[in-house]
Parts: structure tokens; sequence; C-alpha cells
């Protein structure tokens, strides 16, 4: 068998799978950039291996990938405790990800270990038996059983508490978009929550708050300035759209640059909102 035939072979088998495990990997990565990588080199990986002893590949490759996504978050770690300003996980777009995980799911991912994450996602949300999650982390299925556990009990909290139905959601979300560029600060306030939370992350490439801001007054003061800058240099609405499961609006902004604004409701208010800036994770959206 030729080099080409043998990469026509394994692709023929890895591609139909190719979209499940750039979702595992981004899911454990946060970055769409590193997912696509990491299934790009565990692609490479299953070119040399001997398919013919496989007998699920669709298993062998998301073990594989994981192990990838282990190894990476070890560095990756190092890099986020040096990140400039809050880090928030790249924006996907609905209709690029399904909405099994939403943003605020995601930030409490990060503050789990390695292990506690996968075995979370590989169980919780893609539905894998712990045996095969064992031989994935190099475990016994007991302690696997217990990360998971730990897992479930740290991000419970994050499970959004009132499902907000999609339409309603990007109702709120052009409410949002037009009171906050149309500095109509008697509107805005009518839609957040008491207790509401800006989160901007810019990793010091462009201009962003340095800490989460929290509590209505705070916001509404970060958005009177704005508004300011909003009147003077405008800000495009690109489209209204589902961004890691959560309702929000593509920008685009006075620099040129994309922005996306992502906002979380809670019992019909918006209790968070999450402003991606940073040049580097909006890449893929152009």
């Amino acid at each position: 068998m030729t080099l080409q035939d043998t990469q026509e072979d394994a692709a023929a088998s890895f591609d139909p799978l190719r979209p499940r495990l750039i979702r595992v990997a981004y899911r454990m990565l946060g970055s769409v950039a590193d997912a696509e990588d990491v299934v790009q080199d565990a692609f490479i990986r299953w070119m040399g291996t001997d398919r013919t002893e496989v007998r699920e590949p669709e298993a062998f490759l998301r073990r594989t990938v994981t192990r990838l996504c282990l190894d990476q978050l070890k560095s990756a770690r190092h890099q986020r405790e040096v990140y400039i300003g809050p880090w928030l996980p790249e924006p996907v777009l609905e209709d690029e990800e399904e909405e099994d995980v939403t943003l605020p799911l995601m930030l409490a991912l990060e503050r789990l270990s390695p292990l506690e994450r996968a075995a979370f996602l590989l169980h919780d949300v893609f539905g894998g038996g712990f045996d095969e999650i064992a031989v994935t982390l190099k475990r016994d299925a007991a302690a696997c059983r217990q990360l998971a556990a730990r897992a479930r009990a740290h991000v419970r909290e994050a499970r959004p508490r009132f499902q907000v139905e999609k339409a309603h959601g990007l109702e709120i979300a052009n409410a949002f978009f037009a009171a906050s560029r149309g500095g109509d600060m008697q509107a805005l306030g009518a839609l957040l929550a008491a207790d509401v939370s800006f989160h901007s992350d810019g990793g010091g490439k462009r201009p962003a708050a340095l800490q989460v801001v929290t509590g209505f007054g705070t916001v509404m003061q970060v958005h009177k300035a704005l508004a300011i800058l909003f009147g003077k240099h405008g800000s495009e609405l690109v489209r209204t759209v589902m961004i890691n499961g959560l309702p929000g609006f593509v920008t685009r902004e006075a620099d040129g640059e994309l922005q996306t604004t992502a906002l979380q409701i809670e019992d019909g208010k918006i209790a968070a909102i999450y402003v991606m800036r940073n040049p580097d994770k909006l890449k893929h959206l152009h």
C-alpha cells in the first residue's frame, strides 16, 4: 500500500469522527485552534496505527485525543496563570457547535484538575462508560467515578437554574445591544439582575477590564462609559446568535475587529455578560 493509499484509508475512517473529536478537545482546552491541532495530531497517529487491530475506532481516538489534551493542559495551566485579565474560552457560535456545554460551565471546568475535567466530560457530557474512561485516564474505574463525582459537585452551581427559551433569549440580546449602544441607561438597567457581573477578555491585545466587574451599580457605570465611546465611534451589529449555549451577538467595533457578547440570563434578567475582545480568540469567526 502506497503512502497515499494509507492516508486515504486512514482519512476514510477518521473524517466522520473528526467533528465529535473536536468537540471533546474544545471542551477540554477551551480553544478552537488548539482543539483542531490536537485532533490533527491524533489523525497523524491514526495513520501510523495498525487499524486492523482497533475494534472500536471512536473509543480509541477519543482516548488518544483526551490524552493529548491532558498533556497540553499541563502547559496551558501556566499560560492561564500569566494571562492578562479574565480568561474566557473561545466563543463558538450555535451553527458550529451543539449547546451541551455552556460558557459558565466551561469556566467552572477551568477550576477542576485536568483529570477531573476529563472524567466529567467523558462521562457526564459524552456518555462514556467508566471502564473506557479508566483505560483513557490510566486509573481504575472506581477512581474515575470519584473524579467525576468531585467534578460534578464543583460544576453543579454552573448549570443554568433557569433555562431561557432561545427566541426569548435572542430578544433580550437584541434589546441589550440597542440599549448599550444607544446609551439608553434606563432600558439597560431594566435588563440587568441586581448581582450582574461583567467579564471581558482582551488578553492584553485590546482594551478590556482587567478584573471581573460585579454588582448592578458598577456594571451600569461601565456601560455609561462604554456608551460614550459607542456614540463617538460606533459599533456595528453583525448578527444575533447563540454563543457557547448563551444568547448573544457578534459586533464589529471601531477598530475593525470582531467582538462577541454572550449573556447569561436567569429568571428573565441578565446575570452575567461575557465579552470576548482578544483577536487571537476570534480568528475562527472570520
